[in-house]
């Protein structure tokens, strides 16, 4: 299933895609697309509905997160090793983990901030894993039966802020729409292999990352188990999983966002995002 939630930020309704790509509105069945409702039992139910017979959604409408009501926004850091490599930095020995602000979440294709006195606004397009159950000192070999499914997260980030600024990098990750996640919650029965997603973005039209999840230094199942020995998973938490070379920050000489840019970005059979710059 492509589960997502549309309409004006705030009041989102949920929805589902059907076999035809055409979106139903979900609201008179659930009422959102969140920890709740995307559990196994939620899922089952869902998955039983005769879409037809559903609502279908007409125009173009908002989207926003492919999840509501987020507990908790955890990121790892540096997952991959031409991306730690471009940015300086030794392979980790083990996840680095932070997390970005639940305000800083935002639609696909909604409007990105650059902060005021910004001057290294950076872009990382990510894997989302979505939590569909309490996961709570699970082993790796039974971490995916924690996973509701994966969304597209663009982990945009404010590198001065990050990484320049003392302490940790949370300052640099949580400012608002630094979030955008979506345009769907593609649940996990449709990702057989989440270590085989190639994804990639690109700034006003150039390609600047173009990368495969089978490059990750820790895997999916990897970081479920890892995360959940420091603190308990909620259903409709989201795991941003790191990025692939070519951020802007690694590119020679570097290159950072500014107002007025387009960035699109995606991942195979997970959707595609579409933001614009503009000045907080």
């Amino acid at each position: 299933m492509k589960l997502l939630r549309f309409g004006p930020k705030g009041q989102e309704k949920p929805g589902i895609l059907d076999a035809s790509g055409t979106l139903r509105d979900l609201s008179g069945v659930i009422a959102d697309i969140n920890g709740a409702t995307i559990s196994p039992e939620g899922q089952k139910k869902l998955a039983a509905l005769d879409l037809s017979k559903l609502p279908a959604v007409a125009g173009t409408p908002r989207i926003g997160a492919c999840v509501g009501s987020i507990g908790k926004f955890i990121c790892v850091g540096l997952n991959y090793s031409d991306h730690a490599a471009e940015s300086g930095m030794p392979v980790p020995s083990e996840p680095i983990l932070f997390t970005k602000a639940i305000s800083a979440v935002c639609g696909p294709n909604d409007n990105v901030e650059i902060p005021r006195g910004s001057q290294k606004t950076d872009w990382e397009v990510e894997l989302g894993i979505v939590i569909g159950k309490e996961a709570k000192y699970v082993s790796e070999e039974n971490a995916l039966d924690y996973v509701a499914g994966y969304c597209v997260v663009n982990d945009v980030s404010e590198r001065e802020y990050q990484l320049e600024r003392g302490g940790t990098w949370d300052k640099g990750k949580g400012h608002d729409t630094f979030g955008p996640i979506g345009p769907w919650l593609v649940t996990a029965d449709e990702v057989p292999d989440p270590q085989a997603l190639e994804m990639w973005l690109d700034v006003d039209g150039k390609r600047f990352q173009n990368g495969s999840t089978k490059t990750m230094i820790f895997g999916v199942k990897t970081l479920v188990s890892y995360i959940s020995r420091f603190m308990s998973l909620q259903p409709g938490d989201v795991i941003a999983t790191g990025t692939p070379p070519g951020v802007g920050m690694g590119q020679k000489p570097p290159v950072f966002l500014k107002a007025g840019q387009v960035i699109t970005l995606g991942i195979s059979g997970l959707g595609d995002q579409r933001q614009t710059t503009v000045n907080a």
